[in-house]
């Protein structure tokens, strides 16, 4: 199911269907994942997701997810907001990603700043801004 919509999320961008199954094993959500998975629901329905992993004082946030019809609605404003809160009870001094291009802005809005690239996991030749929240006072 999330995975699925991950796979539809990451479609919102326009990319053809061979680019979204090149990218499946890398947004397909694994069961030993979900710990770290909170779910956002409207009415009931699963709309969104976020995958955050804790290491030490720093966590990667390596999925944030919205189906397609509740994009706009609010549904990532309030993972985003979860995360960065969890992230600052548990005292880390940062969290990471990797975004995809076209939600670059959507996360600099929160504050994260772009600090450098990374290779796509699934398109060779492809680069992903690397983007930080710095959570330190």
């Amino acid at each position: 199911m999330l995975t699925e919509l991950a796979v539809r999320s990451k479609g919102h961008w326009g990319y053809p269907e061979s680019f979204l199954e090149a990218c499946r094993a890398e947004l397909t959500v694994r069961p030993e994942q979900a710990p770290d998975v909170v779910v956002a629901e409207v009415d009931g329905i699963p709309a969104g997701f976020r995958l955050l992993v804790v290491d030490g004082d720093r966590a990667e946030l390596e999925a944030l997810f919205v189906d397609p019809p509740f994009i706009g609605s609010g549904v990532g404003a309030a993972l985003l907001t979860e995360v960065l809160a969890t992230a600052r009870v548990r005292g880390l001094r940062a969290v990471a990603l990797d975004a995809d291009p076209g939600a670059e802005r959507f996360y600099a809005r929160f504050g994260a700043r772009t600090t450098g690239l990374t290779p796509s996991g699934s398109i060779a030749g492809r680069v992903l801004p690397r983007m930080e929240f710095d959570l330190r006072p």
